[in-house]
């Protein structure tokens, strides 16, 4: 069993280990919320739309070998109507979910403004990802859930995952009373039952007037658990960014999820497995905002962002290896 330390917030988290994955070049700055899938022969990378030009509603980059990567088509080059209308004073699209459902890519976003739990989370579809293919095209399938001043919850940050039976769900949140769980409907993507109180599966208590930031949760399937992955502290300020990623185990879908030390993911607990270790904070600083793939080989990656600080802080693209231990946790090789 891996050495462990002490973070903030009271998580455990393995040992820092080496470096083992390759320098990523290419455009892979700002990028900022990633999420990674593979078609065919190509990884393509979609994430929080920043600055001008084609990304800056929703980024695409694409690479053959998840080392060298290049700028590639927007899915979304304008915000919808009903996006605008809902969210006043929106300009881009935020922390972008991309999977594989039933012969269609989903491609959840959400919009909001910061500060604000006036947001939503809207939904794209198209047949592939690849634009030179005659089927290419995204279709704007609408809304998903929205939330307002007067809910408990934040609807940013999607993440899709289709449980062992078959259902589907929707995890996101961020802020507020942590991350919620929702029940979709299989054929249209959207919510099975409106209007539902969703399922907790994490929130970080803080006294009051204080916070403890929680967000961006990732729920993905290994070894007879299901894991989710969370972003602890605060994103979004450069080199001093304090964002740190981490993970827990549930056997079901609606948790509890549990850290390796057994504490609770509803009580700000779980095991760190990003967080600017020793070597890192040489030059990359608050990784956080994971996004899973499994290979075709069956490997585990995390696609995630930090700070450059020989890039005046600027949010970059990584990527780390999953290795799984003796003990069925996972250690991040970076």
């Amino acid at each position: 069993m891996a050495a462990l330390l002490l973070v903030a917030g009271g998580a455990s988290a393995p040992a820092a280990t080496a470096q083992t994955m390759p320098a990523l070049q290419g455009d892979i700055a700002p990028t900022h919320d990633p999420v990674i899938i593979r078609e065919g022969g190509l990884y393509h990378v979609f994430s929080t739309g920043l600055g001008e030009g084609d990304g800056r509603i929703i980024a695409h980059r694409v690479s053959t070998d998840r080392v060298h990567w290049r700028l590639a088509p927007t899915p979304l080059s304008a915000l919808p109507e009903w996006a605008s209308r809902a969210i006043p004073g929106a300009t881009n699209a935020w922390a972008p979910d991309i999977s594989y459902v039933d012969g269609r890519y989903r491609l959840y976003y959400s919009v909001s403004t910061f500060g604000s739990n006036r947001s939503a989370i809207g939904l794209l579809t198209s047949p592939t990802l690849d634009p030179d293919r005659p089927d290419y095209g995204w279709r704007d399938e609408g809304p998903v859930v929205q939330s307002n001043p007067s809910d408990d919850f934040n609807a940013i940050d999607p993440a899709f995952i289709r449980d062992r039976d078959g259902r589907q769900w929707l995890a996101l949140g961020s802020f507020w009373s942590g991350l919620k769980l929702f029940a979709l409907d299989r054929a249209t993507g959207k919510l099975l039952r409106p209007g539902e109180t969703p399922v907790s599966i994490a929130r970080r208590p803080a006294p009051a007037g204080a916070a403890a930031p929680v967000e961006a949760p990732f729920l993905f399937d290994h070894g007879g658990w299901y894991w989710l992955v969370a972003s602890y502290d605060y994103c979004c300020k450069g080199n001093a960014s304090t964002y740190y990623t981490v993970i827990g185990r549930s056997r079901a879908i609606t948790g509890p999820y549990l850290g390796k030390d057994g504490s609770a993911m509803m009580q700000g607990g779980g095991t760190v497995l990003l967080a600017a270790d020793l070597p890192e904070k040489q030059r990359f600083r608050g990784p956080g905002h994971a996004g899973h793939m499994r290979d075709a080989d069956g490997t585990d990656y995390l696609v995630y962002h930090a700070y450059d600080r020989e890039a005046k802080g600027a949010p970059t693209l990584r990527l780390a290896r999953l290795r799984w231990g003796a003990d069925g946790w996972p250690v991040a090789e970076r």
